[in-house]
This record gives structure tokens, sequence and C-alpha cells, in this order.
């Protein structure tokens, strides 16, 4: 007969979530995890099987926590140019106001173990390729609604934007301030002025 377990795992897996999104993988012990977690060691090879394993899922559980919180406006189905200068802005003052400096997870991620581990590469691929399409969908939605101009390469410019972000994000993990960040910001947005 399977025994319960004593903890609840989709609340260890956010701890554990934060505990990389704190330090990265490779500075991230199995001690760390446990501490964090409120488990023990078998607790955590019982139920995640190791720590890599317990990494993807806590990259999964960003993408499908903080990723999809953060552009839940951009696919609103009437979401088009405002909601896409608004992400921006809010995302200036949001990196900047985290005191931390923890930047996003996927962008740490993607900087320390993209080239190292193609299943690690995939997963965020597959996340950015979700910012993008939100993006994507708003200007397409921006576009018809006369917002941008009708020749503007749209794919292109939601490609722009995902880069932007991430860069936003570096600069922010860095220390740049609010002004700094909206000062950024304003000139990516020249993007749909130009449009």
């Amino acid at each position: 007969m399977a025994r319960t377990k004593a903890f609840d795992p989709e609340v260890a897996l956010s701890k554990a979530m934060d505990v990389f999104w704190q330090k990265g993988y490779t500075a991230t012990s199995v001690h760390d995890l446990v501490t964090a977690m409120g488990i023990n060691r078998g607790s955590l090879y019982d139920t995640f099987i190791d720590k890599r394993h317990l990494f993807l899922q806590a990259i999964a559980h960003y993408h499908d926590t903080v990723v999809t919180a953060a552009i839940a406006h951009l696919q609103a189905p009437s979401a088009a140019r405002a909601e896409i200068e608004q992400h921006f802005l809010d995302l200036a003052t949001r990196a900047s106001a985290d005191r931390q400096r923890r930047g996003c997870l996927m962008t740490n991620t993607v900087v320390e173990l993209a080239g190292q581990d193609a299943e690690v590469a995939s997963l965020l691929q597959q996340s950015l390729l979700r910012v993008e399409e939100a993006f994507y969908q708003a200007l397409v939605r921006a576009q018809e609604q006369g917002e941008i101009s009708a020749d503007t390469d749209i794919r292109a410019l939601a490609q722009y934007f995902t880069s932007s972000l991430q860069g936003l994000r570096v600069m922010a993990k860095t220390g740049a301030d609010t002004a700094t960040l909206k000062s950024v910001v304003k000139l990516i947005l020249q993007a749909l002025v130009a449009s």
C-alpha cells in the first residue's frame, strides 16, 4: 500500500522554483532545495527523481504560473497596441522594484544553461515562443484596428519585442533603475510608431 505524502508536491515545487530562480541551477545544492522545500532528501528523490528533473519541473511550473500570468493581458480578446505598451511599462516598474534582482527564471536559465543542455533549451524555446505568439496576436489586432501600418512585418516585430523583454530583464537584474528601464522601453516602443 502506497504511503500518503507528508507534504504537498505542488507547494514544494513552487519553493524549489524560488530557490532556482534566486541562485540558478549550478549554484543550487540539494541541501538548499530540501531546506527550502521543508522535505528530506528521500522525499525529494522519491517525488522529483533528482535535482535536474526537479529543475525541469520548476521551469515548467514557472512557465505555467509566472509566464502565463505575465502574458494574460496580451492574450485577452481585445488586446492590441495599448496592452503591448502597458506590458513593457509594467515590466520596467516591476523588474526594477525586485530588490532580490532575481530577473526572469527563463532568461537566467537561457544565459546559464541553454548552450549546455538541449532539453532545457527546448523548454525555454517553447516558453519564449509562447510569449512571442502573445505579442503576435496583439499585433494582429492592432494591425486590424489600424493602430499600426498594414505593411508592418508583425512576426518580426513580435520577435523583436520578445528579445527586448529578455534584454530589459537582464538590465534590471544588473541593477538598472525604473527611469533607465522606462527610457529603454520608450525606444523599444518606437517600433510601433515607425510601423
